[in-house]
């Protein structure tokens, strides 16, 4: 039989193997042995409510019983074949019934990467070679994604700011950064710079949910100006609603991304557009100037694709959206109930679906703004979360459908034990910050 390790031991292999002894994802200091449903384990034992949901994907909690069913009713058959298979044909379907702007879809594996196909999809299509991010957005590790994600300083607009060495300053040239939700630096920009391709936005920037008005603007302005405009849904997709952000904002983006969710827990993702836009990835109908080449080993591998056909067809079920929201709700109000107790001020940010909070008196409406006034404060609020059995990133907390009472009721211990701790450096009866 062979040892069992503790955590410290498997941090300790770790270490010698992997730099930053992790993946470069999460804490490297907690090491997952399993979960199941909405909980949990690392490999000492500890169980924890896990909000952090692999950073979005199972939004129906750990080894659902019918996504498993349709997993190992498909493992038998073929784990990958570099070929169409028919998993991968029913869920390209699936997304276009139920996503606006797609009309056919392209397969890839990880979101990073249909991000990056999406760029060139729109400077393939318009010829033009410029694009517009803001400051604050994700899209992945390509070298045009890697611009002012989290700025270690603060420049004036529209200047990037790379986020990582080994980027060439070609890249950053054919970059502008503009602040979220600020709808006159957009148009401002795209008057000053008319080569640019596209406009790339998650419709969620993180958890700062757009103005009213902003997405609807962008809409207009690109229309005006010939811009494509890209929604990364690699987080709101399947989560915001069925037909993720552009049907929750009721904003249709001329290409999106997709992740997470339609995966079902495994590596999938894809880029979905018009029919005349795709045309690109077809070198029989856009010829080989204009075409987009695109190879991936795992592309609509029929593993993932069943998996995440099952994890669709539940969500499509009626009240699910309702309930998660409502899960959600609870989890933003217990969030203030402890704050609110000690005097705390902070500020809740995001959508009932995907959240968090920010110690702060001011409104969060862009990357600049959306911070902490003291950051060590929310260091003592996720440590003593974790302690208090509750996972979750250090600035997102995901709820799923698994969560059910027992995981709410030790939620409100966890927040209470740890807005108590928050309080612990003030004055009794003082109000913090």
């Amino acid at each position: 039989m062979s040892k069992i390790l503790s955590e410290a031991e498997w941090c300790e292999r770790a270490r010698e193997v992997l730099p930053a002894a992790g993946f470069g994802n999460f804490d490297a200091g907690i090491t997952i042995a399993r979960g199941e449903g909405s909980r949990v384990w690392d490999e000492d034992g500890k169980e924890y409510v896990d909000y952090l949901i692999g950073s979005g994907p199972m939004l129906l909690g750990h080894g659902h019983p019918e996504v498993m069913e349709a997993v190992l009713e498909q493992l038998p058959k073929g784990m990958t074949f570099f070929a169409n298979n028919a998993k991968g044909i029913e869920l390209a379907e699936a997304i276009v019934e139920a996503v606006p702007c797609c009309e056919q879809v392209r397969f890839v594996t990880s979101g990073g990467e249909a991000d990056m196909y999406a760029i060139r999809l729109a400077r393939a299509a318009t010829g033009k070679s410029r694009l517009l991010k803001f400051e604050g957005g994700y899209h992945g590790m390509s070298a045009e994604a890697q611009m002012s994600l989290a700025p270690a300083r603060e420049v004036n607009f529209p200047t990037p700011v790379p986020d990582s060495a080994g980027i060439p300053q070609t890249v950053a040239d054919q970059m502008l950064i503009a602040p979220f939700n600020d709808l006159a630096a957009v148009q401002s920009l795209l008057s000053e710079y008319p080569d640019t391709a596209a406009i790339i936005l998650e419709p969620l920037q993180r958890i700062i949910p757009p103005q009213p008005g902003f997405l609807e603007g962008l809409r207009a302005l690109c229309d005006r100006t010939g811009v494509l405009l890209i929604f990364d849904e690699i987080v709101t997709g399947f989560r915001l609603a069925y037909g993720g952000a552009q049907e929750h904002y009721g904003v249709t983006p001329d290409i999106c991304t997709l992740g997470k969710v339609i995966g079902g827990g495994f590596p999938l993702a894809a880029v979905g557009a018009s029919k005349e836009l795709m045309a690109h990835f077809d070198k029989d109908v856009v010829g080989a100037d204009k075409w987009l080449m695109q190879l991936g080993t795992l592309s609509g591998n029929p593993v993932a694709a069943a998996a995440g056909l099952k994890t669709m067809e539940v969500l499509r079920r009626p009240g699910q959206y309702a309930r998660l929201r409502e899960i959600g709700r609870s989890l933003m109000t217990m969030h203030s109930e402890a704050l609110d107790e000690y005097g705390i001020s902070h500020k809740i940010c995001g959508d009932e679906t995907l959240f968090d909070l920010y110690f702060t008196e001011n409104d969060c409406v862009d990357y600049r703004s959306a911070k902490h006034a003291d950051p060590k404060l929310n260091v003592v609020w996720n440590d003593t979360l974790r302690a208090a059995g509750v996972l979750k990133s250090p600035s997102k907390l995901y709820p799923s459908l698994a969560v059910g009472p027992d995981d709410l009721e030790l939620t409100r211990t966890a927040f209470a034990q740890a807005a108590r701790r928050v309080a612990l450096p003030s004055k009794p009866n003082s109000r913090r910050i």
